[in-house]
């Protein structure tokens, strides 16, 4: 079985390690042969998404912290790698997804957002990457973005400018650490949902109908639809890969399928 396994041998750490998408990452990663710390900002939130995972599994462990705090990342870090050792895999999955007109949002709103959002996943990176590049660790870096940071929608001022930040971030972090062989990649979803919807509803939100008519494979996303991409994008499948931002959105970001097609351009 190990033979198959696209992670075997390898150590990741996983943020919003029990949310909706990260804990099915951290999942997904184990299943792949992995060692897996999933991290969040409550220990009871960590220990969710490990017991989802992977249950009392000695292969992985729950840490907690904050990822806006310079020493909430380093106890974070130093909790897994006295349990599991120096981890050689980052998955960025926290974040949040607040909605908001500009002209209502407070200084504090959007600060937060780029906070939680970019700021973690710089300290993130750094403190990993300054380990590798000192030990020598080709190491990798997933990044989880989203369909947002490259198409507007109202509200999401500090949300999808936090997202095509990070969309950024990736690609300048691809540059300056691939010299050192680290890959630094992201994957940007569109709709995920707990359950898979394909078909309108008037018991659904309005926009989750939108997005189904506004989605090619006509349906949300399930969490494993990322954390298969998260999987291939970390393993030796994808060796010569970095820099690329994923959509794994179903379509939704190649335009607008639901235009009625008609030859009368009137």
């Amino acid at each position: 079985m190990s033979g198959t396994q696209l992670l075997s041998g390898r150590t990741a750490f996983v943020t919003g390690g029990g949310g909706r998408i990260g804990k099915v990452i951290g999942a997904t990663l184990l299943r792949e042969g992995a060692k897996v710390a999933f991290a969040d900002m409550t220990l009871a939130a960590a220990e969710a998404g490990r017991a989802f995972a992977a249950g009392s599994d000695a292969n992985s462990v729950a840490v907690a912290g904050n990822v806006m705090d310079e020493v909430g990342v380093d106890t974070m870090f130093e909790a897994a790698e006295k349990t599991l050792g120096l981890p050689d895999l980052l998955v960025t999955a926290h974040g949040i997804y607040p909605n908001l007109p500009l002209v209502d949002m407070t200084a504090e709103e959007w600060d937060r957002t780029f906070a939680i959002n970019v700021r973690g996943p710089m300290f993130l990176s750094r403190w990993l990457a300054r380990r590798w590049i000192a030990e020598g660790v080709k190491g990798g870096i997933v990044n989880i973005t989203s369909g947002a940071g490259r198409s507007a929608r109202a509200g999401s001022s500090h949300y999808a400018s936090s997202k095509a930040a990070m969309n950024m971030v990736t690609e300048v972090l691809a540059i300056e650490l691939g010299p050192h062989g680290i890959r630094v990649n992201a994957v940007a979803p569109g709709l995920i949902l707990d359950d898979v919807i394909s078909e309108e509803s008037t018991g659904l939100h309005g926009y989750v109908n939108d997005m189904i008519r506004a989605t090619p494979m006509r349906r949300t996303g399930a969490p494993s639809d990322i954390a298969e991409a998260v999987a291939f994008l970390a393993s030796e499948r994808s060796l010569w890969t970095t820099g690329a931002v994923l959509e794994i959105t179903g379509g939704s970001h190649c335009g607008r399928p639901h235009v009625p097609l008609t030859r009368d351009l009137k």
